[in-house]
């Protein structure tokens, strides 16, 4: 298990020339828009980036983590664990232009400055592996709906009233006089 923290920012080009690997670890809480779709603050983020070149001469990152967070159940509503593991290859390019050149099997991670930001690489592959709907074995679920959904004893119904008793009141003939 990793332990030192993920560094912040690097130079991807460089890193990619020598073939460097960084490892490291963050929270959810140094991750904010990842940190938004989760349902609690707990969990730890591992992360490995390998940067290497291809036959092309293109700069690569292969950013692989595993971390296990907390998510909300679509279903009953309640807080879960989720284990999530991405491993992607990214190109290091410049512009839109050569985005739209990269090979399908690659996706492209657009640098505008020398330094990049580790956590913002590894947040967005994050957020592109929660899936859209997370939700418990029905099991898990079945227990916690079915206390939602119990009777609500006699005496706890409030009293309903009829939406028609407006109209008999207008109804003519029925107008009492004192």
């Amino acid at each position: 298990m990793l332990t030192d923290p993920l560094p912040g920012t690097l130079d991807l080009r460089k890193a990619a020339s020598r073939g460097a690997i960084v490892t490291g670890t963050s929270k959810p809480l140094e991750l904010p828009r990842f940190r938004d779709l989760l349902a609690a603050d707990e969990g730890i983020i591992e992360a490995v980036l390998t940067f290497s070149r291809d036959e092309e001469g293109r700069y690569l990152v292969q950013v692989v983590t595993d971390s296990t967070v907390t998510v909300t159940c679509q279903r009953c509503l309640q807080p879960m664990p989720l284990q999530l593991h991405t491993d992607s290859t990214l190109a290091v390019v410049w512009t839109d232009e050569q985005a739209r050149l990269l090979p399908a099997w690659l996706e492209p991670v657009i640098v505008t400055e020398e330094e990049c930001s580790l956590r913002e690489l590894v947040e967005d592959e994050l957020i592109l592996a929660l899936p859209p709907f997370s939700y418990h074995e029905q099991v898990d679920c079945n227990t916690v709906l079915a206390d939602m959904a119990a009777e609500p004893e006699a005496d706890e119904l409030p009293e309903k009233s009829n939406p028609f008793d407006v109209l008999a009141q207008l109804k003519p003939g029925d107008t009492h006089q004192e």
